[in-house]
């Protein structure tokens, strides 16, 4: 009988036993996002391009006629008057050939003279005297030529402004309408640009902006006057000029300058690529509320730019988005965030 019960006794204790059921460990683990908070858009807003100060008109002025120059009477950045002599070619062979052309003028008129005394007598033909008068015409025209080309042996100055470059050096054999000297003329001052293929889209002729000197910090109103009309081959931009509105004429050329451009309507915001999320085909983002649970809400994305994607509606400032690892996500799903 004892040893009957020493028998069921165990059995009743393992009877006895934790009931409760083995932990689950099934459950998925909370995944870990990168987020962000959407700011107030002012990148997105107020793209900045830099660029530096130029005249409205700059214009590349050389000889008419061919030469050696022997003079140059001013420096780069010097500042210039109209009618002012820049440069001098050597005037010898200019000088020989007006004294050669005014000789056979006078000639021209001489024989002239003689056909008409002798046509008074009847002793040419009226067609000998027209020849003569032709004849003497285009002497005098070609002298009149030769004498012109002798005075442009000096290079005078068309307008006043400010020597921007110099690209001749005395001693040269230059020929006629070859380059010596770019003149930045006084007027209207520009900042030179180079707009990016994603920006046709909303800066055109016309458009508004705001032009910065980074010398002493000074904002301008400016507006673009003319856009090229082909991308640049090598970087694939286009250039670009903004006309500063009432900016002084004397206004230092060559000063580096940045060129925002307000956007019109309301604000918008740049997230990054890797935010993006597709629902039925059209873009939106995981939303992340005060419990770190997501919820995807669509957005209205105006355009796609190498350093993100610009949202125009759809997001508020003070919102946190995930804006990494939104294709491994669900609706309602709780996460962690990196870095908390």
């Amino acid at each position: 009988m004892r040893r009957i019960l020493l028998v069921i006794l165990p059995l009743v204790f393992t009877g006895c036993g934790d009931k409760s059921p083995a932990a689950d460990t099934t459950a998925p683990p909370v995944k870990l996002v990168k987020a962000i908070t959407v700011g107030q858009g002012e990148e997105a807003d107020e793209r900045r391009f830099s660029g530096e100060v130029r005249a409205r008109t700059e214009t590349l002025v050389g000889f008419r006629v061919g030469g050696k120059m022997t003079e140059r009477m001013v420096d780069a950045g010097a500042r210039i008057k109209a009618g002012q002599p820049l440069a001098r070619l050597d005037p010898s062979d200019a000088r020989l050939a007006a004294s050669q052309a005014e000789a056979n003028a006078a000639l021209a008129a001489a024989d002239l003279k003689r056909t008409r005394e002798l046509r008074d007598r009847n002793f040419v033909s009226q067609a000998a005297l027209d020849a003569r008068e032709t004849t003497a015409r285009a002497a005098e025209a070609q002298a009149q030529l030769t004498r012109n080309q002798a005075a442009y042996t000096t290079l005078v100055a068309d307008a006043a402004g400010v020597v921007a470059a110099v690209l001749a050096e005395p001693g040269q054999v230059l020929a006629a309408g070859q380059g010596v000297l770019r003149i930045a003329r006084d007027g209207e001052r520009e900042v030179a640009i180079a707009l990016p293929e994603a920006e046709l889209a909303r800066v055109r002729v016309g458009s508004p902006a705001v032009v910065t000197l980074w010398a002493d910090g000074r904002n301008w109103p400016a507006k673009v006057r003319e856009i090229a009309p082909a991308a640049d081959p090598a970087t694939r931009t286009f250039a670009a000029r903004v006309t500063l509105v009432g900016a002084d004429a004397g206004l230092a050329l060559g000063l580096s300058a940045s060129v925002s451009f307000p956007r019109e309507g309301t604000m918008a915001v740049v997230v990054p690529p890797a935010a993006l999320y597709q629902q039925d085909g059209k873009p939106a983002v995981w939303i992340i509320d005060a419990g770190n649970t997501v919820q995807l809400r669509a957005i209205d994305v105006a355009t796609y730019r190498d350093d993100g994607v610009v949202v125009r509606s759809g997001l508020a400032a003070g919102e946190r988005i995930v804006a990494a690892g939104a294709f491994r996500l669900a609706a309602g799903e709780k996460v962690r965030i990196a870095g908390q």
